[in-house]
Formats: C-alpha cells, structure tokens, sequence
C-alpha cells in the first residue's frame, strides 16, 4: 500500500511477494557487504527495474512498502566531518539523527571508517522532538563512540547543518542474499534555508557480498554504472557552491538536476 501522492519507481510494487524487517536483517546480518550507490533518472530506473526479473521481495510492514526518512547531520563549526569525507581521508566519520517519520521512531546515528573502509554504524534510540538537536547525553555518546572508533579528541559544539527527506522502497533479492534501496523525492534542506529536490531521479543502493549482485549486474548491462553520491556530503557540496568537492565533482557537474522544492 502506498499513501496518496507516492509515485512508486517500481512498476507493480504493490504485487511482489514481502519480507518483515526482522527476516530481512537477520539474512542481511549474514553478509560482509559492499555497497554500491547509482543516481539513476526516474525513467531509466522505472524501465530497468520493470525488465528486472530476478526474485525479488519488497520490505512490508503493515501493508506499507514505501516509507518516509528523515535525517539531521550534524558537523563542527570548521565542518570537520565534511572537510574528511569531501578529501578522501582515514578516521572520517559522519552524525545525524535519522527518524522513521511513518512510526515517529528517531535514532541518534554514528558512522566512521572502520577496517578496510568498511563502514560501522552505531546508533542508540532518540526522541523524535530532539531530532534536530544533540541532548547532553547525545553528545556524551557521540564523543565516547568517536574515541573508542577513531581515537579522536571531544568534538564540539557539534550543530545541525542539513536535512534529508525521501522516500524509501526496499528490496531483497534472496538467491543472492542482496538488497537495494530505492529512495525517489530526495530534498536537501540548509537549516533556516529553502528545501531543494533532486529532479526526475532517484538514489539507487546496492547491498551484497563482494560479488555484484544481480542488480547490479542488470544496471551495468544497460549502462548504469555507479558513481560517487553521499546525501550528506554530495547535499552539502550542492547546496554550498564555495566548499570543496573533489570527490563528487563529476556528480554535481553532470547528474544532479536540483530544483526548489515546493
């Protein structure tokens, strides 16, 4: 089921067969993943995953199949987790707060650079009404888990920089035990400023063993190929022109039609 006004990318959502969340990650907890983002234009992706005929199941909960995230990262004054991302660097690391807006569930969220630059991501519950704020203790854990992480000095004061928004379907593909995240109507926000909607595309992710899965190797054989996006780091870049943007610069350049969002 999806609410009125949700364009589903994937063409007969409503007909594939389910999978609960807690199947979905017990069999995601099985894989060493490697992930792979593609920025995919909204009709390419809907005629790709249309002709995709692998076994696929969609992420169902309560009937719904397409769900609303939200996201508040937070950076230091000197932009700091950006400036790490934005040049490639070691011991980078990157806070938000990510709220599953349909079941108003909030989780304080941190993610570094853990060995072979596999991402580690360790999150605690948060108040939905502090989405947009460290608390004290949210402070407190983001230090402790960035020392026992990375090492690194107390960080602060840490303050709100960016929102996402977006949609999100999921998909599980059990012969290869991989999946993909599609998420469509993805808006940056600057705090205080004007939201910003990525134009007729959507953020595609893959999610398998060190082996592309089938996904992927169906995008690839229709010239899909995957490129460098970070919704934190590429909305940054975007939304400020004078910030350095090595690593995304051919993304911003060439396939990020941005647009107010209304």
């Amino acid at each position: 089921m999806n609410r009125p006004g949700q364009d589903p990318i994937i063409p007969n959502l409503d007909q594939l067969p389910a999978v609960g969340l807690d199947e979905l990650t017990q069999e995601a907890a099985l894989l060493t993943r490697v992930d792979r983002k593609y920025l995919v234009p909204s009709a390419t992706a809907r005629l790709l995953l249309g002709t995709f005929h692998a076994e696929a199941r969609v992420l169902d909960m309560d009937g719904t199949r397409m769900f609303n995230y939200d996201s508040v990262y937070f950076d230091t004054p000197a932009l700091d987790s950006y400036m790490l991302a934005a040049h490639g660097r070691r011991r980078r690391f990157k806070i938000r707060t990510r709220t599953y807006v349909d079941s108003n569930v909030s989780f304080l969220e941190v993610k570094t650079e853990g060995a072979r630059e596999a991402t580690v991501k360790e999150r605690i519950p948060y108040e939905p009404g502090d989405r947009d704020r460290l608390t004290d203790e949210g402070l407190a854990y983001v230090n402790e888990t960035l020392a026992a992480a990375i090492g690194d000095a107390e960080y602060g004061p840490l303050e709100p920089v960016l929102s996402t928004r977006y949609n999100r379907t999921t998909l599980y593909l059990p012969r290869s035990g991989s999946r993909a995240t599609i998420d469509t109507d993805v808006t940056w926000q600057r705090p205080g400023g004007r939201p910003w909607l990525l134009d007729e595309a959507v953020v595609l992710e893959t999610k398998s063993g060190s082996a592309p899965g089938p996904l992927d190797r169906h995008l690839w054989a229709n010239g899909v190929r995957p490129c460098r996006i970070s919704k934190f780091a590429t909305g940054m870049a975007a939304l400020h022109p004078g910030l350095p943007a090595n690593r995304w610069n051919q993304t911003l350049r060439h396939r990020m039609p941005l647009r107010p969002a209304c």
